[in-house]
């Protein structure tokens, strides 16, 4: 009974999701063979609690970090590992797990049918609902009726997870449940001195108060008689705080966008921390308006030939080659930051090398259509 076994999460009961099969496949028993699809029986409904940060609420993260080079280890790179008894560690990989034997049967087959009082209460694991597909509710009710007459249970094989394992098939409002079982290794023996049968044996005027008070107290149980009282404690905790505005919302810490932009930010702090240590005004909004400056011009590189040639020169940016060939700045100077007019004197020149380059690039063409007119004629 290979399929896809995926748990299904109910965790409140206010809100009664939908069931929803986890797995299908069939109950085969002799010859007959009834499709069947399976669901989660069970849910809990245990409180659960956050653990979050008592000062803001923020929930505490874990990282998966090495116990021995206390470095943080990515998913990618975790394997499985099997201790030893005597604390070494096996570590297995893929191809390792691979070789183990697993089962993909879809088949839940039926090896005995036996008296229910023969299966202890304890070897029991988990509960599932068998509901039979549309064209199988005949043999399902066959198997049904054949498990009531018989007052026994169906103990049978089945693969969950690719493991194989027991179960037993019982009834259960007319509907076949099928029971997970223990492997016997998996049920612990108690490892005290049991009691002495003689040596505390009870009197007989003990035994029969004993057994009075059992009389008294007998009935049939009914669950709708107990009920959760430590849930609506907790419900009726968390309303009332609720109401009364002792909530925390905490907000999620923002994400970096990128290393790039964090560098930059830390070497602009840098430069004007500096440069308040030297009594000068930091030059944060300068950068800023320099980075936009570097941006348009990124942008109109990456524009068509076309719609750059439509622009008046008079507005076209310098271009890069014009500033690369502008002359160098002497070492002395190189230490020391440019002022604002020495700033505005360099975007003069720059301007003015664009529009020569400007012109000169306009009379080239002139001329080339000046001789191609000639030698057409």
């Amino acid at each position: 009974m290979m399929g896809t076994w995926t748990d299904t999460a109910m965790s409140d009961r206010r809100t009664e999701p939908p069931m929803r099969a986890i797995w299908k496949g069939a109950v085969s028993f002799g010859l007959v063979s009834v499709p069947v699809k399976l669901y989660a029986a069970t849910e809990s409904h245990d409180i659960s609690f956050r653990q979050v940060h008592a000062k803001d609420g923020g929930r505490i993260k874990y990282q998966r970090v090495c116990s021995i080079d206390g470095e943080e280890v990515a998913y990618a790179d975790i394997a499985k590992g099997y201790e030893t008894e005597d604390g070494q560690m096996v570590v297995l990989d893929d191809d390792d797990l691979a070789e183990l034997p697993a089962s993909s049967s879809r088949e839940i087959s039926v090896e005995k049918f036996v008296p229910r009082e023969q299966i202890d209460p304890m070897w029991l694991e988990k509960s599932y609902f068998l509901e039979p597909d549309k064209a199988a509710a005949k043999p399902y009710a066959l198997l049904r009726e054949a498990l009531k007459e018989a007052d026994r249970v169906a103990v049978v094989t089945v693969s969950i997870r690719t493991r194989m394992t027991t179960a037993v098939l019982r009834v259960r409002d007319d509907v076949i449940v099928m029971q997970t079982m223990l492997w016997p290794d998996e049920v612990r023996k108690p490892d005290f001195a049991g009691l002495s049968a003689t040596e505390h044996a009870a009197k007989p005027n003990e035994l029969k108060m004993a057994k009075l008070l059992v009389e008294t107290l007998a009935g049939d149980y009914d669950a709708d008689d107990y009920e959760d009282d430590y849930q609506k404690a907790v419900e009726a905790l968390v309303q009332a705080k609720l109401e009364g505005g002792e909530v925390q919302a905490p907000e999620e810490p923002k994400k970096s966008t990128g290393e790039v932009v964090d560098l930059l930010a830390a070497l602009q702090r840098s430069v004007d921390a500096a440069k308040s240590a030297r009594g000068e005004t930091p030059a944060g909004a300068d950068v800023a308006s320099s980075e936009a400056d570097d941006e348009q011009d990124e942008t109109s590189e990456h524009q068509p030939a076309r719609s750059a040639a439509r622009k008046s020169p008079a507005k076209k940016s310098p271009s890069r080659t014009s500033v690369a060939n502008k002359a160098p700045a002497k070492k002395s100077d190189a230490t020391k930051p440019p002022s604002r007019k020495s700033v505005a004197q360099k975007e003069v020149g720059q301007k003015e090398v664009g529009q020569k380059s400007d012109a000169k690039a306009r009379t080239a063409k002139r001329t080339a259509k000046k001789t191609a007119a000639r030698k057409a004629s």
